[in-house]
């Protein structure tokens, strides 16, 4: 039994990893697309060029249409392939 609870172990770091690496990835997504706008102008190179792109504040609203779309092309296919 000591694999079977080594397996279950690894499982559940690996999915705390999963969850870890999503939340870094929104939280810096929020930065780069809401929050970096409402700082005040900075010297740094880095951060001056993401407050100065506007490419991620537009991206996610703009996904959203295509997303519905897509969603109602692959329902449409599953209902004629199982008509077929």
């Amino acid at each position: 039994m000591p694999i079977f609870s080594q397996f279950i172990s690894n499982k559940i770091v690996l999915g705390w990893d999963f969850v870890l690496i999503g939340s870094i990835s929104f939280l810096g997504f929020l930065y780069v697309a809401v929050i970096s706008k409402l700082l005040p102008s900075s010297d740094n190179a880095v951060i001056s060029a993401i407050q100065n792109d506007w490419y991620y504040c537009f991206l996610m609203p703009l996904t959203i249409p295509i997303l519905v779309v897509s969603v109602y092309v692959h329902w449409l296919s599953m209902k004629l392939f199982k008509h077929a």
